[in-house]
């Protein structure tokens, strides 16, 4: 009988991480799911410890890495689970998570996602995602990032989007609009697929009991977040965002781009600095691949732009943004 939740993990020279992210699932109270490990061709011990201590996992060897975005669309592909759920491999998952996630979107039948609540690995009071939001500039953002844990996102209800570190997707609403976009490979990945779901007519709902801890940037971060946000947000904005509101905000969102652009420059100096310069470059050349997949996602549009409107916010611009 296939499990109703099918929980895919990918992973890349993961092994010091696994073992806290295995036997957390282990623990879980819901216990209708599977748990499929995608390994992105580790070099380290990930596939020796998956195969000697986790027999109940079922375990991928993917020939390259195929990125996050990658090896989760593989094993998606590979399952049948009527919900997936998302988790990176450097979290721990407390035991009643999946259970709220599976409740949540049980509640909510509008709702093709559901976000949780993401805290620190070694700080274990304070956010870094109460689920994301999405600015008019085009800049994505996480819910209560950096604030201490002291009740103010302890309340349900609809968010933009879900951090895929730890989230829950219908599948009928992936076969809709269509799975993580690999171009993206790895950064923003999470946020142009809730874009595309909300054009879509799916909510988001947020889930704080789902509370997940996060080794922060464990298996990333650096030059090379910095240079595919710097890509990313860009494709975003031209990929999802409706043309009326691309019309009434281009300012708002050539703005954030030249503040970015402007900060790399003044720290030149630092890798992280020049990668964000490199992939906004790129997203330029990236331009008219973005432009086809444009009129794929604004033609199966099904809400207004005044819902989208009412779904963007006006946070701010702040470093330390997704």
């Amino acid at each position: 009988m296939t499990p109703r939740v099918s929980l895919i993990i990918p992973n890349w020279n993961g092994e010091t991480l696994l073992p806290t992210c295995l036997n957390s699932l282990r623990r879980q109270t819901y216990r209708d799911f599977e748990v499929v490990v995608m390994d992105n061709a580790s070099s380290d011990g990930s596939l020796e410890l998956l195969h000697r201590d986790y027999p109940e996992a079922r375990i991928v060897s993917l020939p390259r890495n195929l990125f996050f975005a990658g090896a989760v669309n593989a094993g998606i592909r590979l399952t049948e689970g009527e919900l997936v759920a998302l988790l990176n491999n450097d979290t721990e998952a407390e035991d009643h998570w999946l259970e709220e996630l599976v409740a949540a979107l049980d509640a909510h039948h509008e709702a093709g996602m559901a976000a949780s609540k993401l805290l620190l690995f070694d700080r274990r009071d304070i956010i870094q995602s109460a689920g994301d939001f999405y600015r008019h500039s085009g800049v994505p953002g996480n819910r209560g990032v950096w604030e201490k844990d002291n009740g103010r996102y302890s309340e349900p209800g609809e968010v933009f989007g879900a951090c895929a570190g730890a989230a829950l997707y219908r599948r009928s609403m992936l076969e809709d609009v269509g799975l993580l976009d690999e171009d993206f490979r790895g950064y923003c990945e999470d946020v142009d697929l809730s874009f595309r779901a909300q054009l879509g007519g799916y909510r988001c709902i947020y889930a704080p009991a789902a509370r997940v801890y996060h080794r922060l940037s464990a298996t990333g971060g650096g030059p090379v977040a910095s240079y595919f946000c710097g890509r990313n947000f860009i494709s975003v904005v031209v990929k999802d965002m409706p043309g009326a509101l691309l019309r009434r905000y281009w300012h708002r969102v050539l703005g954030a781009q030249v503040g970015y652009a402007w900060h790399s420059l003044r720290h030149s100096r630092e890798p992280a600095a020049r990668a964000r310069l490199r992939g906004q470059a790129a997203a330029l050349l990236q331009l008219p691949l973005m432009l086809r997949k444009r009129r794929t996602v604004q033609a199966s549009r099904r809400v207004s732009d005044e819902y989208v409107d009412s779904i963007l916010t006006h946070y701010p611009n702040r470093r330390g943004d997704s």
